[in-house]
């Protein structure tokens, strides 16, 4: 990084001129101890993060730090400057990003090749196999048994001198805890919750480990141990910002683009448009049906998963883009179309029961209805009482329409009527009155064609009950209260 007479007009954090009665000291009088930079204000959520993993990353280097007296300790005699260790070794060998220094034996440290590149980014001044380098310690890695080292005099404490909150660097991810990253920026180790790495919640943050990313600083702490809390976030939003402005000139409705599965809902699937989501609803997924759930959107896509998708609609306004998958996809219903007619024997299998009948997938895609009139010629209270999901049934085909996509099965149309019971009078009793242990076996169709008919017979059995009435009391009226009329007796 690069520094200018402006970056040190703005600093604050200047190293204090010495007094006259003393030697020119390396860190500020007790008195004078500086404050930590206020940075950019976080919520309660974020602080209480960075402080469960800052007293995480302490009690890790406070081992480290035991581990290294006991283990990693240097032979020789100490030179320390300016609180770093300094260090002499011969260079054992020069790979393609690291530089191995021995400085004893089985005392191993690794440079950072591109420590020796100018400002140009051209190396300069690289050193060979067998020469005497003078390095600083930074510290010791356990797991690798190799000391970190970094040049003299190095950018990286210019860095550290020059950072400020808000501003964007580039920091290495060297390790993870609970709360989020551990990284390396200016030499000096840094903290990113997890909440700030991403837009989204990643699940496995070791996937990071080892790579390169630009940060915003959100805070440093110049005294004690020097912390600094970094975030990824912001960066990330201001970028997708960008992005979709631009997109907003290259969308349009019909269009196909690629996407990347950003979350999965219950509903459907949000898609990363590169700048902007759309939205996949679970009914434009396939062309199966699809229930509610996520573990059923599960099953057709995958968070990550790069996918092709069709826009049906754009709304700029409310910030809503409807996406679709199975417009990109061969229509079964057409593909099967030909095969499937009227009158045809299926077999296929209940896919949903509801109220009022199932669905029944006859092919691949392809769904027909089975209302509850169609289940069995007997009168059915509940679907399920007949059918069951992940049944396979045999169904007729009444009615195909291309139109709406619709299909009209039935069940019962592939089993032999139930005999009439009682005659074809209508049953036994009174007036061709069904008895009540009669079972009525007509189906729903047949009762509903008979309605105008018993209307006409509910009306006969009025007049004949009124004409019933009269003969019962008409005649020579009350007299000797026989209730019988001339008219009634017969010769």
């Amino acid at each position: 990084m690069s520094t200018t007479s402006s970056d040190h007009e703005q600093n604050p954090q200047q190293t204090p001129a010495p007094e006259p009665a003393s030697p020119a000291p390396s860190s500020p009088a007790p008195s004078e101890k500086p404050e930590p930079d206020a940075g950019v204000t976080l919520d309660a959520e974020v602080e209480a993060e960075i402080k469960a993993a800052m007293d995480e990353l302490d009690a890790s280097a406070n081992e480290a730090g035991a581990g290294q007296t006991k283990k990693a300790k240097l032979r020789g005699p100490r030179v320390v400057q300016g609180g770093r260790e300094h260090r002499k070794g011969m260079i054992v060998s020069v790979g393609p990003t690291d530089i191995f220094i021995e400085f004893g034996p089985k005392e191993l440290g690794v440079l950072d090749r591109g420590q020796f590149k100018s400002k140009d980014g051209t190396e300069a001044n690289l050193p060979n196999a067998g020469d005497e380098l003078e390095v600083v310690i930074q510290r010791y890695d356990a797991g690798e048994s190799l000391f970190i080292c970094v040049l003299p005099g190095s950018i990286q404490k210019a860095d550290w001198e020059m950072l400020a909150p808000g501003q964007n660097v580039e920091a290495r991810v060297t390790g993870v805890n609970k709360g989020g990253l551990e990284l390396e920026v200016a030499g000096h180790r840094a903290f990113m919750p997890a909440s700030q790495v991403d837009l989204d919640h990643i699940k496995d943050l070791s996937v990071f480990v080892g790579e390169k990313m630009e940060c915003q600083v959100q805070r440093i702490d110049r005294s004690g141990k020097g912390n600094i809390v970094l975030s990824r976030r912001e960066i990330l939003q201001t970028q997708r910002a960008e992005a979709a402005v631009k997109l907003r000139d290259v969308l349009v409705e019909g269009a196909t683009v690629e996407g990347t599965v950003r979350k999965i809902m219950d509903f459907g699937a949000f898609i990363d448009l590169g700048g902007v989501d759309g939205l996949i609803h679970m009914t434009d997924l396939s062309h199966d049906r699809i229930n509610h759930g996520a573990k059923n959107i599960e099953r057709h896509v995958t968070e990550g998963q790069k996918i092709t998708v069709q826009i049906l609609k754009l709304d700029w306004d409310s910030n809503r883009i409807s996406l679709g998958l199975k417009q990109l996809q061969a229509d079964p219903f057409q593909a099967a179309a030909s095969e499937i007619v009227e009158g045809a024997d299926l077999t296929g299998s209940v896919t949903k029961i509801l109220e009022f009948g199932c669905f029944v997938q006859v092919a691949p895609g392809v769904e027909g209805l089975v209302h509850i009139s169609e289940l069995d010629y007997r009168r059915v209270a509940a679907v399920s009482d007949v059918v069951q999901e992940g049944e396979v049934v045999k169904v007729k085909v009444l009615k195909i329409d291309p139109d709406s996509r619709k299909i009209s099965l039935s069940i019962k149309a592939t089993k032999d009527a139930p005999p009439q019971q009682g005659g074809g009078g209508g049953g036994g009793g009174r007036g061709g009155k069904r008895g009540r242990g009669d079972r009525d076996d007509r189906s729903p169709e047949e009762i509903l064609k008979e309605t105008p008919q018993l209307r006409r017979m509910r009306e006969a059995a009025k007049m004949r009950e009124k004409q019933q009435t009269k003969e019962d009391f008409g005649g020579l009226g009350n007299a000797g209260g026989l209730g019988l009329g001339l008219g009634d007796l017969k010769l």
